[in-house]
């Protein structure tokens, strides 16, 4: 009999006449079995709540000192868009994660963030339209959530709505289609919630839970989403520079590689450098080649400028020259993210890859490289184009999509 049924069946042999003080001692002591939960020397934190126990290990995981390659490393202070106010902490990052896969941050119990950002597919999901809480659509495909900060311009959404990660985590939570929560109800809440205000005393010193403390702690844990570990990564080590054929490449994937430094002029966008630097001889840095961010939003021809178009950036803000352009994620992982685009109408990558080859509409607000793929084509091959497309999956990061330390720490306790 385990001690939660011992102790129930205490209570209830218990006489209402015997003295107060021993029916309390007993319901304390059922309380605690159900905070406790079973003893567990590499689980301690172990907490019963709603059916599910919240799994958590005794040491917190590696947030904070990751291990990067060199190739990595060298550019990522540059173009890290960490605030100085909310660097990332181990324990930070644990209670991110936590409040990243609870669902009752949304209104009906039913959506966490992880709803719509799931780990197997690069934080992401594979909706055209990702679905809120209530089984609604939403108006844009969701995006990925990997190595956003690298993104040098630290602004988020599709149309770079936010201006902050601080500012974007807790936009969905209120949002009445995505989560459709109140933030006040939401900070009392969990206030009430027994697994929480020891979470925030180890991220933040004190039980104090508030609607800054939850945004800095969600941005921690997203923040520490970095894809490094991927083929693309080992190849990438063992050579002096990204144009020499990777040992670990197959030929396709090798071929694949030129045809996006090359032809594909892929890396013309995908290899931004962010705000131009010196080094102290006075030489500009080697261009980075670990991130496959864009440097800013950009008009890439999918659609021609119209009245019934979504405008992206330029909806939001009203600019002229910012009309068509989107915020583009990371290529890392872009073998899982599918569907891809804003309103994900293309299904794979070969029709992502067609699209610049051939399809490309003269947009009004189209940069110089899809300018030219607007009136001529970029005239790639077949055999070329699969070439890419398996260079492209290189760039999957298994070990990501499967680490424990960005898997949900609840389990169901039924």
């Amino acid at each position: 009999m385990s001690v939660k049924d011992f102790t129930l069946r205490c209570i209830h042999m218990t006489p209402l006449n015997r003295p107060r003080t021993l029916r309390v001692a007993l319901m304390f002591a059922i309380a605690g079995s159900f905070l406790s939960g079973p003893s567990n020397a590499t689980r301690p934190d172990l907490y019963d709540r709603a059916g599910r126990r919240l799994n958590l290990p005794d040491t917190p995981d590696n947030y904070s000192n990751p291990d990067w390659p060199d190739h990595f490393a060298r550019s990522a202070d540059r173009l890290d868009n960490t605030p100085d106010d909310n660097p990332i902490t181990d324990h930070g990052a644990t209670l991110g994660r936590v409040l990243f896969y609870d669902p009752t941050l949304s209104s009906s119990g039913n959506t966490s963030c992880a709803s719509c950002h799931q780990q197997k597919l690069a934080f992401t999901d594979d909706e055209r339209l990702s679905i809120g809480h209530r089984g609604e659509t939403v108006a844009r495909n969701s995006m990925s959530l990997i190595n956003v900060r690298f993104y040098q311009r630290g602004r988020f959404f599709w149309d770079e709505r936010a201006r902050t990660l601080e500012d974007q985590v807790l936009m969905p939570i209120i949002d009445p289609i995505e989560m459709g929560h109140q933030l006040p109800a939401l900070t009392s809440q969990l206030q009430n919630d027994p697994i929480y205000p020891s979470l925030f005393e180890k991220a933040f010193g004190d039980r104090e839970i508030n609607q800054d403390r939850i945004a800095k702690a969600l941005s921690q844990f997203v923040r520490s989403i970095v894809s490094y570990r991927a083929k693309y990564d080992i190849g990438r080590a063992a050579v002096d520079d990204i144009s020499q054929p990777f040992p670990n490449f197959t030929p396709e994937e090798n071929r694949g590689k030129q045809v996006f430094l090359g032809q594909g002029r892929c890396a013309n966008c995908h290899f931004s450098n962010g705000v131009p630097t010196r080094l102290a001889d006075g030489r500009r840095p080697v261009r980075q080649d670990a991130f496959f961010h864009m440097l800013r939003p950009v008009a890439n021809g999918i659609d021609i400028d119209g009245p019934d178009v979504d405008q992206g950036v330029g909806g939001f803000n009203g600019v002229d020259l910012d009309m068509g352009r989107f915020k583009s994620p990371s290529l890392r992982n872009i073998e899982v993210t599918a569907p891809y685009m804003h309103d994900g109408r293309f299904e794979t990558l070969y029709e992502v890859v067609e699209h610049y080859n051939w399809s490309v509409k003269p947009h009004p607000n189209l940069g110089g490289s899809l300018r030219v793929a607007s009136t001529d084509g970029l005239a790639i091959r077949e055999t070329d184009k699969d070439a890419l497309i398996a260079f492209l999956k290189t760039l999957t990061d298994h070990a990501l999509l499967s680490d424990p330390k960005y898997s949900d720490p609840f389990v169901d306790a039924r």
